[in-house]
């Protein structure tokens, strides 16, 4: 028996105990920097394996790290395990039902993401002992990837700064290495400060932070003609000043999302919405403050891990969906419209098979698509150690991110085999950097091409800390 039928045997081992974690973490859905019990199962599981625990890492509550192994390079496999609000759920039903309670649901399948790769991490960890093989294999469960920049946070503290290979996943619609690319980010908060007066009365005597948070939206429109093409900017309104109309409102607060392909674009464009709001505030005779919250760097690929990641994932062949796994999807798909579909495979680069509801076949390396450009924290766990992900199969193509559809298909039989899935690749892609020395040292010689001319910069200014909650009832 070859080295990877061997992980994909410890792997296979763990499949009704990792399912069982994936499905407790979706109905205990937790949002950023919240995720107590999710970081609880988690512990538990890395305990129950034998791993070497480590808590609140960056001092951050629901970070946590198990370590297994002893001396010899160091592979990092990344979790995450946070839902997002909104997106609650019932599981496996392909009409809205949200669930009783307050809201949440794990709309980008981080349940499937976080079970997965401590699922792989386990099977290294069982593949070493068996081998005698010196390596440490890491798993690092990781809170608030959505919004929350956790590893930008982790990685500043330098969590990650003794790893030689980190490795990690996200769900998808088909199988593949994923792109490495994505957008630099960051997350500024506008509060302005006027005076309140009644607004029919004395309406010369107030000054509207309200009007000043529209005109500075007024204004970041104007911009978008004149950005690259590729950047992106978006608001939400979170305080309004009230709701009483015959009231001037006297604060009001905008929070943006500013993105850009890269650091080096994004600085400049956050200098440009600053100005904006400056103007809005001149324009108003406010006074305006303005506070980053989160910010996260683009990814950087690595071609070697790449290349190793995509021969795993040949020889393993695709998730082994079954007529009623694609039925299902088929249910899924009959709630999208034809443009969702056109949209996912026009992605990576493929034509549209209309009668495959889920991915049968791994998407090729060479492919030329129009990859989605949205932003992730593992952009700055790339900055510093060499990365790779894969694109897993967890849910009907053309399924959006972020949706009800994309919750009730990551507790199911789809979401569970994909996952299994993906932690087969995750663990073969290990097994291979630690037989193979050489494809660790081309790793990090690639990784030091990229960024000899342009060394990591923190995106997070030095005083800016993750915004902690306390766990409910404390």
């Amino acid at each position: 028996m070859g080295n990877e039928e061997k992980i994909w045997r410890h792997v296979d081992a763990r499949r009704e105990a990792y399912v069982g974690l994936a499905d407790r973490v979706w109905g205990m859905p937790e949002i950023a920097y919240n995720e107590y019990r999710s970081t609880a199962e988690h512990k538990a599981m890395l305990e129950a394996e034998g791993f070497r625990v480590s808590t609140d890492l960056a001092g951050i509550p629901t970070a946590i790290m198990g370590e297994a192994g002893e001396e010899g390079p160091v592979i990092a496999i990344l979790g995450e395990y946070d839902a997002l609000p909104g997106l609650s759920q019932e599981a496996g039903v392909a009409e809205p039902r949200p669930l009783a309670g307050d809201g949440m649901g794990h709309g980008c399948g981080h349940n499937l993401l976080g079970s997965a790769s401590l699922m792989a991490a386990a099977a290294v960890k069982d593949w070493l002992a068996e081998n005698g093989m010196k390596g440490r294999v890491r798993y690092y469960g990781c809170p608030a990837e959505e919004g929350g920049a956790a590893k930008s946070f982790m990685v500043r503290e330098g969590c990650f700064e003794d790893v030689d290979i980190a490795i990690s996943w996200h769900p998808a619609g088909f199988s593949g290495v994923n792109d490495a690319m994505s957008l630099a980010n960051t997350r500024i908060d506008f509060a302005f400060v006027g005076r309140a007066s009644h607004a029919a009365a004395s309406p010369h005597l107030g000054r509207s932070a309200l009007d000043a948070v529209e005109l500075m939206n007024v204004g970041v429109n104007y911009m978008r003609e004149h950005m690259p093409s590729d950047a992106r900017i978006h608001y939400a309104v979170l305080d309004t000043g009230g709701v009483a109309p015959n009231v001037v409102q006297a604060t009001a607060k905008v929070r943006y999302a500013i993105r850009a392909r890269d650091l080096t674009e994004l600085w400049p464009l956050i200098e440009r919405v600053k100005k904006v709001a400056e103007g809005a505030a001149l324009m108003t005779e406010t006074t305006m403050t303005w506070k980053v919250i989160s910010a996260v760097s683009n990814l950087l690929g690595n071609t070697p891990l790449e290349q190793a990641m995509y021969g795993a994932l040949t020889r393993l062949g695709p998730p082994d969906f079954d007529d009623a796994d694609r039925a299902l999807a088929a249910q899924f798909q009959a709630t999208l419209s034809a443009e969702d579909i056109k949209t996912a495979y026009r992605r990576v680069g493929m034509k549209v098979k209309a009668e495959t509801p889920l991915c049968d076949e791994i998407v090729p390396l060479d492919s030329k698509g129009a990859p989605m450009m949205g932003s992730t924290d593992v952009g700055d766990v790339s900055w510093v150690v060499p990365t790779v992900q894969a694109r897993g199969a967890t849910y009907a193509i053309g399924t959006p991110g972020h949706s009800w559809q994309l919750t009730a298909q990551s507790k199911s039989s789809i979401g569970h085999k994909g996952m299994i899935h993906v932690a087969k690749v995750m663990a073969a892609t290990a097994v291979e950097t630690l037989l193979n020395p050489g494809l660790i040292a081309a790793a990090k010689a690639d990784y030091a091409a990229r960024t000899d001319a342009n060394p990591y910069v923190c995106p997070l200014p030095t005083d800016v800390m993750p915004p902690i909650r306390k766990p409910a009832g404390t």
